[in-house]
């Protein structure tokens, strides 16, 4: 019945989120490389009747990228999307959206104008209806084609240069498989070569911001194919965790009780067939993934190799981890030490931040434990443990950020592996989003996390936090100010002194006392100030 419920919401709700806008998958779009499709609400390009957006060039990036990838030209996904597009809708205000048709992650109301955070919890601390829901959602999302977005089935070369749309539909969950597949997959170069060191969404420091976005669509999708705007991803807590949680059929499904890697018939998630899993045979082709069917889902928890990862992570290497200063460091890849961004990605030792690749620690030994679908980088978003873990890897992302509170040059502008720079679009998102946009507190993105939040202080911090960005701005001016108003308070001092012993005379009969206790406190405030 509540299947069926949120299948009927679907009629009257148009869900948006990312890749190819389907009314831009057509010949006229991609020939005039335009990409500005009408706003319902006026009809007009982007809104732009209603002052909601323009149809604009697309600004690029010149930022010199690093040595991983020694190519030029032969990627669709080179300064992303304009092999695809030049013009794109450039949304004004806390309007966006592929036609500024939607608000600003953070925004709601007729006008966007209206500030909300939501809370992500717990899958532990839901309650029996919020988590059979959550599953339900799941479930839905697999089962309703995407009515905004379609998938590219074939590089821009393989369209004949946009002559030949080469596009298809796909269902709503998948529609982020592909898209986690397609920023993570090899580059092809032709006849049987391809090129494996490159990846827009790992190794590098737009991992965490790729992430964040992904979640923040997905959510966002989750929302509007059901109706429900207060739905959150939760998250699973995996610190200390013994073994994998919810590997049961009370959550995202058991272990099959005959064959080990697969699920428990039991998990509605047994049934799920899962997409772009193939690599080495879409390599061999010099194919894209086009989101056929390649079998169920794979998982058998704590079977994996124990040489690479021997447990799962504790709550010293998370520690250890925050305590990390610099977000990124040396190559800003994988060989990166020291850095905040490769020890929580899994490259760097959890004790040491030491590069060790071939070790396998916080982030990535999640993936690895799962031993199946989740843990091949292309196709590990089939598995829907995928949000759960990076819901939590994103929550000590935002730990980080609160306690070391970094400035948005913080993040590298240039020099990254090809698409991570600060300037950067995210591939393959459309809209589009750069890497720096996301390199801010939760709370400014419209969420927060449960066991983040501090309920005494927060609704003060809120009062108080846009006159300390004001004051950020200013800080410079008030500091001269503080310098210079203790110099003009200690000449004043000195010359009341001197003039207080000039006119007091030689008798301590009748001199009064240099300061009352009043005066004295006075001073002593002003200075101090």
């Amino acid at each position: 019945m509540l299947l069926f419920a949120l299948g009927f919401l679907l009629v009257i709700l148009r869900p948006s989120a990312g890749q190819f806008p389907r009314v831009c998958a057509n010949v006229q779009s991609l020939l005039s490389k335009e990409c500005c499709p009408p706003w319902d609400g006026d009809g007009s390009p982007c809104g732009e009747l209603s002052s909601r957006g323009s149809c604009q060039n697309i600004l690029l990036s010149q930022a010199p990228l690093g040595p991983q990838f020694p190519f030029s030209g032969v990627d669709d996904r080179e300064d992303w999307p304009s092999v695809f597009y030049n013009r794109t809708c450039r949304c004004e205000g806390n309007f966006m959206g592929f036609n500024c048709g939607e608000c600003k992650f953070g925004f709601s109301g007729l006008n966007c104008t209206e500030r909300q955070v939501k809370t992500r919890r717990n899958i532990f601390q839901l309650t029996a209806s919020e988590k059979n829901k959550f599953l339900a959602y799941l479930n839905l999302a697999k089962n309703i084609p995407s009515q905004d977005y379609v998938i590219a089935t074939g590089t821009y070369t393989q369209m004949n240069n946009g002559s030949n749309p080469m596009f298809r539909d796909i269902n709503v969950y998948d529609l982020f498989v592909w898209m986690h597949y397609y920023a993570s997959r090899d580059t092809l170069l032709g006849g049987s070569n391809v090129w494996r060191d490159i990846d827009f969404a790992h190794e590098a420091p737009g991992f965490l911001p790729w992430h964040r976005v992904f979640l923040l669509m997905w959510e966002r999708q989750i929302q509007r194919i059901t109706g429900d705007e207060n739905f959150t991803i939760p998250y699973w807590d995996w610190r200390d965790a013994e073994d994998c949680e919810v590997c049961n059929d009370e959550y995202m499904g058991g272990r099959h009780p005959t064959n080990p890697n697969l699920l428990s018939p039991a998990s509605i998630f047994s049934s799920w067939q899962v997409i772009c899993t193939r690599s080495e045979e879409y390599n061999s082709q010099q194919a894209l993934c086009s989101a056929t069917s390649e079998g169920p889902i794979r998982r058998n928890p704590g079977n994996n190799d124990k040489s690479r990862t021997p447990r799962l992570p504790s709550s010293a290497d998370v520690e250890f981890c925050l305590s990390l200063t610099q977000y990124e460091s040396g190559p800003m890849d994988k060989m990166a030490n020291y850095s905040f961004r490769n020890t929580l990605e899994g490259f760097a030792d959890p004790q040491t931040a030491i590069s060790n690749p071939a070790q396998s620690g916080l982030h990535n030994a999640l993936h690895i434990y799962m031993n199946g679908s989740m843990s091949q980088v292309q196709g590990s978003a089939n598995d829907p443990i995928f949000v759960l873990h990076h819901a939590f890897v994103d929550s000590i992302f935002e730990r980080w950020l609160r306690r070391h509170r970094p400035m948005l040059e913080v993040y590298p502008a240039a020099n990254a592996p090809i698409g991570h720079n600060r300037e950067n679009y995210m591939v393959p998102f459309i809209p589009l989003y750069r890497n720096g946009e996301f390199f801010k507190p939760s709370r400014e993105l419209g969420y927060d996390y449960e066991y983040l939040q501090e309920p005494a202080l927060q609704s003060f911090q809120d009062f108080l936090t846009p006159y300390l960005q004001e004051a950020r701005q200013i800080w410079a001016w008030l500091v001269g100010a503080a310098v210079f108003g203790g110099i003009v308070t200690a000449v004043l001092t000195g010359l009341v002194r001197a003039c207080r012993k000039k006119k007091g005379g030689t008798s301590s009969e009748i001199q009064p006392l240099l300061i009352e206790s009043e005066d004295y406190n006075n001073i002593s405030y002003q200075s101090n100030f």
